[in-house]
C-alpha cells in the first residue's frame, strides 16, 4: 500500500511539474519563438535550430554546464522542455 502511495505521488508530482513548465513556457513567448527560430552559433551542431538540438547534448551541458547569455538560457530551457517530454507541443508551433 505505501509503494503505490509513493508511486502515485511521485506520478502527481511529475505532472504537477510538467503542467508548471507548460505555463512557464506559454507565458514567455518571446523566449519561445527564439528557442525555434536560433541556431546553435557553436560546437558540434552548430547551425542547428536548438530546439532540434539531440537530448544527449543538451544532458552534456546540463553535466557540464550551460554556457552564460542568452544562449545558455536557451540551450537550459531546451533540455527542460525535452525532459518534461514538450518538445512535440514546441515543435506543431514550429511547423504551423
Amino acid at each position: 500500500m505505501k509503494l503505490r502511495l509513493l508511486a502515485d505521488y511521485l506520478i502527481n508530482l511529475r505532472l504537477l511539474k510538467k503542467d508548471k513548465l507548460m505555463q512557464e513556457v506559454a507565458s514567455n513567448n518571446k523566449q519561445l519563438i527564439e528557442l525555434i527560430e536560433t541556431k546553435m552559433p557553436f560546437g558540434k551542431y552548430k547551425g542547428r535550430i536548438i530546439i532540434d538540438l539531440p537530448e544527449p547534448y543538451l544532458v552534456w551541458f546540463r553535466q557540464k554546464g550551460f554556457p552564460n547569455g542568452k544562449i545558455g538560457g536557451l540551450l537550459q530551457l531546451c533540455y527542460e522542455i525535452k525532459l518534461n517530454g514538450l518538445e512535440q507541443m514546441v515543435k506543431s508551433i514550429k511547423y504551423k
